[in-house]
């Protein structure tokens, strides 16, 4: 199954403090008030502190808590009044004003720091459905691979990005692209859904990957032209095209994506494409066509797709998720665990504080492909060769 960030709740109070915090921390002021209340003669160098505290929670928490810091407050500066017994009741009652006024203030801006979170939470959730709804489900099965994903965006950050996948079984093989857009929001997955519409026709119709890769280029470079007739920027893609068929060697075509990753019982290597050409939407700043190369496929080998939300992970110290390094303790693992414990171990190295979406892909030969007299190797057996060329029908 897809391993997806859990949607939150609707109407869930994400900006309550957490009780543990809240009442400890109006307890630890309490006793402040009290110190001082009992080492001075002035009520007026209670008031500021009493005053704060509502401001401090309504910047943190939520308008229950706003609340009832304001009442804690007026509570403490009516304790200190009755303490001191103030020579003129004139005073008591500019101190109670003034502290209402502050507090009411408190708890309207607290209102409205929430109403606007939630606001964002709904765009953040609506996004991330709409993006839902637009990938294919995984784990699937063709003729040629099982293929397992891990998608997993990113609702923290100010907007979802453009990750994106998808697997077409066609006449000539199963045709598979992982993709990455340029920035984040509706922009960004618009650019998105032009790139997996134009996808999901050509990888049925075209013979050959670099004329399903040119269909794609066509598709960014009319979603551009339309997004600057409405004076929005343009944008280019980052993809991986790949067509898997019955022989050993899989097609591939990388426009300026990550090098994916082989994983057998032996460990992991980078796959050796030879041409990198450029992203989707940047054809025209580009020597020459874009080529197609073959790397081999052995059986009960895994292939890893992933974008740059893996490799870009930060830890709190700031450096990058090392993949390579990590790869090799995750070799035993069948596809589907590998993808969950690369998500576990993504989420301990960055402490849970990740500012990209996450997708990868894992693809295997189905079983019935180990013995397929096309001559596809055994599981035994050495794999071929890669290189780069254009590819023929």
């Amino acid at each position: 199954m897809t391993a997806t960030a859990t949607p939150r709740e609707a109407g869930a109070d994400r900006s309550a403090l957490n009780a543990r915090v809240f009442w400890p921390g109006l307890i630890l002021v309490t006793l402040m008030v009290v110190l001082l209340a009992v080492t001075t003669s002035t009520a007026g160098r209670l008031s500021p502190l009493l005053i704060v505290l509502p401001a401090l929670v309504a910047g943190l928490g939520s308008v229950r808590q706003t609340v009832i810091a304001s009442a804690w407050a007026m509570a403490g500066l009516w304790a200190s009044f009755l303490y001191e017994h103030p020579a003129h009741r004139g005073d008591v009652v500019a101190a109670t004003v003034a502290a209402l006024a502050f507090q009411a203030l408190a708890v309207a801006a607290c209102f409205w720091r929430t109403a606007r979170q939630r606001e964002l939470d709904r765009l953040r959730s609506t996004l991330v459905t709409l993006q839902r709804q637009i990938l294919r489900p995984l784990p699937t099965v063709t003729r040629q691979v099982m293929v397992d994903g891990l998608y997993s965006p990113v609702e923290e950050d100010r907007l979802v990005g453009g990750d994106i996948y998808e697997i077409v079984s066609s006449p000539y093989g199963t045709r598979v692209l992982i993709g990455d857009v340029q920035g984040k929001g509706l922009a960004a997955i618009g650019a998105g859904f032009a790139v997996l519409g134009a996808f999901r026709e050509a990888a049925f119709r075209e013979p050959t990957l670099t004329a399903v890769v040119d269909a794609l280029e066509d598709a960014v470079v009319r979603h551009n032209a339309f997004a600057e007739e409405n004076e929005e920027p343009s944008r280019f893609v980052t993809a991986l095209a790949l067509s898997i068929d019955e022989s050993a060697e899989v097609q591939v075509v990388n426009c300026g994506h990550l090098q994916p990753y082989l994983i057998d019982e032996g460990g992991s290597r980078s796959v050796p494409i030879a041409d990198t050409a450029v992203p989707l939407g940047l054809a025209a700043l580009a020597d020459g066509p874009r080529l197609v190369g073959w790397f081999d496929l052995p059986p009960r080998t895994t292939l890893l797709l992933y974008t740059d939300g893996v490799t870009e992970a930060r830890d709190p110290q700031g450096r990058f998720y090392p993949l390579e390094r990590r790869l090799p303790d995750m070799a035993q693992l069948p596809p589907a665990e590998l993808l969950t414990a690369l998500r576990s171990d993504i989420d301990r190295f960055t402490a849970g504080a990740r500012r990209d979406d996450i997708a990868a892909l894992s693809l295997r030969r189905t079983p019935a492909q180990w013995r397929s007299p096309a001559g596809l190797a055994a599981p035994d057996e050495p794999g071929g060769h890669a290189g780069a060329a254009p590819d023929a029908p």
